[in-house]
């Protein structure tokens, strides 16, 4: 599709609210069918702003390589084909079986080692001596760069994490899920509250999600969420007092080829109900910064309830908070604030040179956004400066030595504020 297809007016790109999410009517998930039909404007009005979860329908993928060399003729996964291409990677693998501090353990285990695993499995009853294992969070992308397996749908394209750690190439939020009928992912919201898109490549899978706010409801007595939403002593209010004032979740049942959006902040479990293979990204963009910031800020509040004890004899205790915090979660607030200085200085480039000189960039990801117009690259502007001014006005932040930002936090903001007046005249 073309650069004008995308073309939003002024108005709709005015400085939206956050609205609050809800669930949706009669507890059903909207189903977009044609891609002809459902443009990025209204992905961006009726999804990512009011954060609701909707399903693409499999005409979305039905481009991808993946889709066609991944995927036997009678919809099952190719272990021929994977094993040809990428036989000698190591990948990240979880034990389904077991639990470990609410997630399930992980190990490193040759590709082809695991494909061996998976045909053993299905060839005695999706069984095994070793449990259920679930290939999960392979940076299949970085790995392979050269591999040209699938396209990032352009309504997930404004991705300010990818655009960010392509930036610093120290990583990336680009993920290859592979597993056996039975495999699944225990309950959970995604790294900084990001939003999430899945697309199977092959399999069906059932999710179970619950908006902002319900998993308070599923906390046992001593605050800690559930490993498992499905588990009959979720039930027990000796363990969980207030569970059964938690609405029931939003069921999406996956097919082949289809795309879930997860929104931000939603906490969900998913059960591969075949044997699956998906490709999932997490995204922040400037709808949801916002949140982001908010739970950096939650994350450092615990960190120092945690230790607080330490705080007079400590004299880097605010620092100590900050590693802490980043070993936790991978960002500290000085990391946030190179974060939202790449993002807004890729913005103003755009603004600057025009979209011409942008969208050939080799930043993928700037071009991306380059694609969307000059009026996202002003909203997004907008938003980072919000959440810039509250970063500098926090007193976490300036306690730290912030000598080594450049530039300044305060003259960024003008910097920032002066583009975005430019741009609007």
């Amino acid at each position: 599709m073309d650069r004008a297809t995308f073309a939003c007016s002024t108005a709709f790109f005015r400085d939206f609210g956050n609205s609050a999410p809800a669930f949706l009517p009669g507890g059903q998930v909207d189903f977009i069918d044609k891609a002809d039909s459902f443009t990025y404007s209204d992905f961006f009005r009726d999804y990512l702003i009011p954060n609701h979860p909707c399903i693409f329908s499999a005409k979305f993928t039905e481009d991808w390589s993946s889709r066609r060399t991944w995927v036997t003729r009678d919809g099952k996964p190719n272990f021929e084909h994977l094993l040809k291409e990428f036989g000698e990677a190591v990948v990240p693998v979880a034990k389904c079986d077991l639990k470990e501090y609410n997630s399930n353990p992980k190990e490193l285990l040759p590709f082809k080692e695991f494909l061996e695993y998976w045909r053993e499995y299905i060839g005695n009853g999706h069984r095994s001596s070793r449990g259920c294992l679930y290939l999960k969070d392979w940076h299949l992308s970085r790995a392979f760069p050269e591999q040209d397996v699938y396209t990032t749908p352009v309504y997930f394209s404004s991705d300010w994490l990818n655009e960010y750690w392509d930036a610093v190439a120290v990583d990336d939020f680009r993920f290859v899920y592979m597993g056996p009928k039975g495999s699944w992912t225990p309950f959970h919201a995604d790294v900084f509250r990001s939003y999430s898109w899945s697309a199977n490549v092959c399999g069906r899978k059932k999710w179970l999600l619950y908006p902002p706010g319900q998993e308070e409801f599923l906390k046992d007595l001593h605050g800690n969420l559930p490993f498992d939403v499905t588990a009959p002593e979720l039930r027990d209010p000796r363990i969980y007092p207030r569970s059964s004032r938690c609405q029931a979740p939003l069921e999406i049942l996956q097919e082949a080829g289809e795309i879930v959006f997860v929104p931000s902040g939603w906490h969900h479990q998913v059960h591969n109900l075949e044997d699956t293979i998906s490709i999932n990204h997490n995204w922040v963009n400037g709808c949801n910064v916002a949140v982001m910031w908010c739970f950096l800020q939650d994350e450092l509040a615990a960190v120092q309830r945690e230790i607080s004890q330490w705080k007079d004899p400590m004299d880097d205790w605010h620092l100590q908070c900050q590693l802490i915090m980043k070993s936790c979660t991978g960002i500290d607030y000085k990391e946030f604030y190179n974060f939202l200085k790449v993002i807004a200085e890729n913005r103003i480039s755009i603004l600057e040179k025009g979209l011409d000189e942008e969208s050939s960039s080799q930043n993928n990801s700037k071009a991306a956004i380059s694609t969307l117009g000059m009026l996202h690259a002003v909203f997004d502007l907008k938003r980072t400066v919000k959440v810039l001014s509250s970063l500098s006005a926090n007193e976490d932040f300036r306690k730290l030595d912030l000598s080594s930002l450049a530039p300044p936090p305060e003259l960024l903001l003008q910097h920032l504020e002066s583009a975005i007046d430019t741009a609007l005249l």
